[in-house]
């Protein structure tokens, strides 16, 4: 494991070293060959407060990643804020006038998550995921900054572990925007014979966007195959699916890309009220199919990436997803 995580940290940095990039101002650099010459290249950097990890880019808040809170007992990004300085994510907590305040503790931006993890449920927080530590040590430079940590699942109204979960997290300024590029694997933690995945809607890898963003208040969600909106998405398979929108004279949006290499693809659970899902395992949920369970025997580990593009540019004719897109795959590097 550790070598694949060093073959995709070395591809990062080629991207975050190529053209295209964003600069410090949060506005797509003009000259690209400026940017391949490293001039152009916002830093990322951290800081650290208890219980949270603050993220920047070119002295901008980006995102803060929280690891230990009382209220959600699993860690999460959250006030995650477009390069031009706008939040995308919803008000975390939500604000009582201006925002939906629907699963306020639920979905706090952007987290990964399980409905049924050996029958424990994470997503509605009735069992915990408990940060162990950071097993690599945040580390910022021009165009990228990474860090990676271990997590364990704990059963429900217990301190017993049931499964290990190593995650790398590593952010790249691109020229769409910021690219969070997400990269976990499971296990059976000691001598647990092994751990089930289960099959509900509300599982994988999910987002809470900006109110504003909000099909219902004239945002919308695309995917890569043409479908719009969420009737028309929910339930499909497609590589990339965006939920996007005019804020503050800017369109902006979130963009998940789930790995084509993990186990299955991805169906999406997307509502109206500003939320999606990227989910392998709900096969049934998803009325796909006949219901899933997915094994993971003891000696076994099972894979999840995904990629989350914050976008912002002048108009929705100046996002291109679809290079974003293979930027991700660049960064994330082959199976």
């Amino acid at each position: 494991m550790a070598t694949s995580r060093h073959r995709v940290l070395a591809l990062a940095l080629s991207v975050a070293s190529g053209a295209g990039l964003w600069n410090a101002a949060g506005c797509r650099a003009a000259n690209p060959a400026a940017d391949a010459q490293g001039s152009a290249r916002p830093a990322v950097t951290f800081r650290h407060e208890p219980n949270v990890l603050h993220i920047e880019v070119g002295g901008r808040p980006f995102a803060d990643y929280r690891y230990a809170d009382p209220q959600i007992p699993r860690p999460y990004f959250t006030h995650v804020m477009t390069p031009a300085g706008s939040r995308v994510t919803r008000n975390h907590p939500p604000d009582q006038v201006n925002d939906l305040t629907d699963h306020a503790t639920m979905h706090p931006g952007i987290w990964m998550a399980f409905g049924d993890l050996s029958g424990n449920d994470y997503w509605r927080l009735k069992a915990k995921v408990e940060h162990e530590r950071f097993t690599s040590s945040p580390e910022g430079g021009a165009g990228m900054g990474r860090f990676a940590v271990r997590n364990y699942y704990l059963k429900a109204a217990s301190t017993d572990r049931i499964a290990s979960e190593e995650v790398s997290y590593t952010i790249l300024a691109i020229r769409e925007g910021y690219l969070l590029v997400w990269d976990s694997t499971f296990a059976p933690y000691g001598e647990m014979e092994a751990i089930v995945f289960g099959d509900q809607e509300e599982m994988g890898l999910g987002i809470r966007v900006q109110t504003r963003l909000a099909e219902q208040f004239g945002g919308g969600i695309t995917d890569a195959a043409g479908r719009t909106g969420a009737k028309e998405i929910w339930g499909t398979q497609s590589d990339w699916i965006d939920y996007s929108g005019t804020l503050e004279g800017k369109w902006i949006g979130l963009t998940v890309m789930p790995h084509p290499a993990n186990f299955r693809k991805s169906w999406y659970h997307a509502r109206a009220y500003g939320f999606i899902a990227a989910n392998p395992f709900g096969r049934a949920a998803m009325k796909a199919g006949p219901k899933s369970e997915v094994v993971v025997k003891r000696g076994d580990t099972l894979r999840l990436r995904y990629g989350v593009l914050v976008h912002s540019a002048d108009s929705k004719q100046q996002t291109n997803i679809a290079a974003a897109y293979q930027q991700y795959l660049g960064a994330a590097g082959a199976p």
